[in-house]
């Protein structure tokens, strides 16, 4: 599977960005698909995440409220809404593909990534 991460940008305090991740595969309802985030010199850290059906998601504490994870299936595409935008929010954003049920916050446990995309927020 492979995966194409776009829709970074510089965007001021408050203000909101879509990023999309088109996957090349036929199965793509079988994948759960998760979005991670790495700051300079930080950890790569879970950001959301959604189930094959597009019925369950979860989020990372700090975006709760502000993010939103959707997939369109005819589309083999994962969006993530990012609104209200915070400087600390900047990171590179990775898309990633689980083969296996059930939501999941560990990074080890995807098995496929996207290349990322750059998402700066200035104050």
């Amino acid at each position: 599977v492979q995966l194409q991460a776009s829709g970074g940008g510089l965007v001021q305090a408050g203000g909101s960005l879509r990023l999309s991740c088109a996957a090349s595969t036929r199965t793509f309802t079988n994948y759960v698909m998760g979005w991670f985030r790495q700051a300079p010199g930080e950890r790569r850290e879970f950001v959301a995440a959604i189930t094959g059906s597009g019925d369950s998601t979860i989020y990372t504490d700090s975006v709760q409220g502000r993010f939103t994870i959707s997939r369109d299936s005819a589309r083999n595409t994962v969006f993530l809404q990012m609104n209200n935008l915070k400087p600390e929010d900047t990171a590179v954003y990775y898309c990633a593909a689980r083969a296996g049920p059930g939501l999941a916050r560990s990074r080890a446990i995807y098995d496929y990534w996207g290349q990322g995309t750059q998402v700066t927020v200035s104050s």
